[in-house]
């Protein structure tokens, strides 16, 4: 049986079945990738649900798996070389579980890298562009008189959604095939609805994204994970 004694994290979440994989998350969009990758390649887990609060991931045990104080984060307990792994960072993430279930990460090297780029594009682009705007147009920022930040994120969020519109023209999947980059994007895409923010950015007009969230949503692995995840709320 894997020991998990030497993580830290396992003190204030601990495994109740240490063989499986141990998932530290939160319905964000960020927390939900983990828990679709998982039911997509079929591999078994454990979901604890950490908290945004910061006794929970400003703790010390969360920390010492995440030091940057954010979620989602795992531990394989039947990592490289047989022996434990904890990572922390969705991108990552993905990549590793694509890697070692040998899904969804292209079946081969030019499809692989054409998988990695539109997963950077959702790390790099769309997730800190429309945390952004949620922040500026639903909450604290949304105060602020000067509409220029507020002005300046609505303005991106429309670019990106015509970059994922346009890209999805002859397609149904970001990369071509279905992969974690859809895993990582689609979820953000679903947050305008959260900030209130689809009107601002013309979202009905981006018809190929529309219809790439309803196949998302249909695919019975995600549905599985979805009512997982509300299960352990």
């Amino acid at each position: 049986m894997a020991d998990l004694s030497t993580f830290e994290i396992n003190k204030r979440w601990p495994a109740q079945n240490p063989e499986l994989i141990q998932l530290y998350a939160f319905p964000t969009p960020n927390g939900k990738k983990i828990p679709f990758a998982l039911e997509e390649m079929g591999l078994e887990y454990e979901y604890h649900q950490v908290s945004l609060s910061d006794t929970d991931v400003k703790s010390s045990e969360f920390l010492s798996l995440s030091p940057n104080n954010k979620i989602p984060a795992i531990i394989d307990p039947n990592g490289p070389d047989g022996e434990p792994l904890g990572l922390f960072e969705s991108g990552a993430i993905l990549i590793y579980l694509a890697d070692k279930s040998g899904k969804f990460i292209g079946r081969n090297a030019h499809e692989r890298y054409t998988v990695i780029q539109w997963l950077m594009f959702q790390m790099a682009g769309v997730g800190p562009m429309f945390g952004q705007l949620g922040f500026f147009y639903k909450y604290a920022g949304s105060k602020m008189e000067d509409p220029t930040a507020r002005d300046r994120y609505i303005n991106e969020a429309k670019r990106l959604l015509n970059v994922v519109n346009t890209q999805l023209e002859g397609q149904e999947w970001i990369a071509g095939e279905y992969s974690i980059a859809d895993m990582a994007l689609v979820p953000w895409l679903e947050a305008l609805d959260f900030y209130g923010a689809k009107e601002v950015t013309d979202f009905d007009q981006f018809t190929n994204v529309h219809a790439y969230i309803e196949r998302f949503n249909a695919r019975p692995a995600i549905k599985k994970a979805l009512e997982r995840i509300q299960l352990q709320a």
